[in-house]
């Protein structure tokens, strides 16, 4: 592969692999209210905010880490109190319970006010507006979680960008395919990627500490306790585990990092742990494993260049497809198993809703783990669905372009069904 092309994919790679602390949706918002605060120079009187459907579908059921509560308004005025911007996605990593108490009375105080922008020109936006004393700061992210497209002062421009929709890739990224994705991360030199070892070292140690304690529905420790008797003492077992477990971390509100993909923890998770789970098991080498990381993350990413950073499509079935390849890749199998699990994956997920980040993630993260595992195992049996099929076709990409236009485009309408159904109850 020209080395051009291999430090383009690694920029990208690092970009969309990141740490993130909590779920990334009300981290964006409080990025950006950290970021509002900051240009004020001062604790704002009153925070007012219009975000996009999805942004709200996806941070109103979710825990806030280190703060025992749900929702918007407690990441709202962390961000504003102690949220520092330069920390990015882990924007809330300073929080203390001393910070909590004073969010508590900043939204007693009613000083918050969210609003559904009507208008939103990206499924990703956050419009944030701080006011003090008759000043005020302007701060709008959008298209992905940490992309600031408009800065202002009391008017004063200080940043302005073109608005960009989060379905479209920026002109940086790499337009790929899946060849180009496996040939890069079964040939690049191994110490040039060995960084993706990062995403194993955060989201393992999510699953381990949610094991020890009581997070979210407590999927992962329920199925390590009690899930030998149904599940056997199995890979499958083992990858559900640990993948489960560091989504329950990461809905409930643990005060961890995880490593996310696209701009999302959990698919992070999904994409990382049980690749990270099998090549255990089958006592994969370092570099083999490394590879297969590779492989899981950017398939993903590839997969969501046409996607979009959020839509109605539950995200899991995005980062399962990448982690069923890497599977295929640990159990031995080349190119052609690879493109026959994706098409395996897309035939049975295809349609699985977001409804918004929350401790029942892990639920459809297990199912999408397990689905990942049946993938690898037909594909590698020489089992593949055919173009005769639903939705799949005969060529791969094609395959992968199917199940985004679905998921982008034809359910828009249960997109916005979804919201209303949780903002009416």
């Amino acid at each position: 592969m020209d080395k051009t092309l291999r430090s383009r994919i690694i920029d990208l790679i690092k970009r969309e692999v990141v740490p993130a602390v909590g779920c990334t949706e009300p981290a964006a918002v409080a990025l950006c209210v950290a970021k509002a605060t900051e240009i004020l120079g001062t604790l704002p009187e009153r925070i007012e905010l219009r975000l996009s459907g999805n942004m709200i579908k996806n941070a109103m059921g979710v825990g806030i880490p280190g703060t025992g509560m749900i929702g918007l308004p407690i990441a709202i005025a962390l961000g504003a109190i102690v949220g520092k911007s330069e920390y990015s996605l882990e924007v809330l990593k300073d929080v203390t319970p001393e910070a909590v108490e004073k969010g508590k009375a900043y939204i007693a105080e009613q000083r918050i006010d969210i609003q559904l922008a009507q208008d939103a020109p990206s499924n990703l936006y956050v419009d944030v507006r701080a006011k003090t004393d008759g000043k005020e700061s302007h701060a709008v992210i959008s298209g992905s979680h940490t992309n600031f497209v408009l800065l202002e002062k009391d008017g004063e421009c200080i940043l302005r960008k073109v608005l960009s929709d989060s379905g479209v890739s920026s002109d940086d990224d790499v337009v790929l395919n899946l060849k180009t994705v496996y040939d890069f991360a079964t040939t690049a030199p191994i110490e040039e990627i060995s960084f993706i070892l990062d995403a194993k070292k955060l989201n393992l140690a999510a699953a381990e500490y949610a094991l020890e304690g009581d997070y979210g529905h407590s999927l992962g420790s329920t199925v390590s306790h009690f899930g030998e008797k149904f599940f056997g003492d199995t890979p499958v077992a083992h990858a559900i585990t640990l993948t489960s477990a560091a989504c329950d971390a990461r809905m409930g509100g643990a005060p961890v990092a995880v490593m996310s993909n696209s701009g999302s923890g959990n698919q992070g998770i999904t994409a990382t742990m049980p690749v990270v789970s099998y090549a255990r098991d089958i006592e994969a080498s370092e570099e083999t494993t490394i590879r297969a990381l590779t492989l899981s993350h950017l398939t993903s990413i590839y997969i969501k260049q046409s996607l979009g950073r959020l839509s109605a499509l539950c995200g899991c079935v995005v980062a399962s497809t990448g982690a069923s390849s890497a599977l295929v890749y640990l159990m031995g199998g080349g190119y052609s198993q690879v493109c026959d699990a994706v098409k395996n994956m897309v035939a049975n997920l295809t349609g699985m809703i977001c409804d918004g980040a929350k401790p029942s993630c892990s639920m459809k993260i297990s199912s999408g783990v397990s689905t990942a595992m049946m993938s690898a195992m037909l594909a590698m049996n020489g089992h593949a669905v055919s173009s005769a099929e639903g939705i799949v076709a005969e060529d791969v990409d094609a395959t992968i372009r199917n199940l985004t236009s679905i998921g982008r485009d034809a359910m828009q309408a249960t997109d916005r069904l979804v919201l209303k159904i949780m903002t009416s109850k």
